[in-house]
């Protein structure tokens, strides 16, 4: 029988969401938008990621934010429930900001962040 293919997509997915649930047990973040925005402006946010339904005034919003903050923005593959489920909550994640990742090395991993963020931290 022939093996079935594996889709890099999803293998992506998958590693991220290790990463993700590894920040949870041993690193520090912040769900939601608001703590987020907060995060940004204080300067703790290392990386943020934004699920696929939130909306378009609030993506631009973030990514604004984190340009000024020079944070990384990566665009989770699902929506928000499948985010949610990704960090192990029994409810919706639309953002979510890690302020200290802990034993993971998501911040050197996931595209979308910036090379400046690791050099000046």
């Amino acid at each position: 029988m022939p093996q079935p293919k594996k889709v890099a997509g999803k293998k992506q997915a998958e590693t991220i969401n290790q990463r993700l649930q590894l920040v949870m047990k041993s690193g520090k973040y912040v769900l939601g938008y608001r703590q987020t925005l907060k995060a940004l402006r204080n300067g703790q946010a290392k990386l943020i990621l934004v699920s696929a339904n939130t909306p378009q005034i609030r993506k631009s919003e973030i990514e604004y934010y984190a340009m000024l903050a020079k944070t990384g923005v990566h665009h989770y593959g699902g929506n928000n429930i499948e985010l949610g489920t990704a960090c192990g909550k029994y409810f919706r994640v639309g953002i979510l900001a890690i302020t200290d990742p802990g034993d993971s090395d998501i911040i050197r991993t996931v595209p979308g962040e910036q090379s400046t963020t690791i050099a000046t931290s």
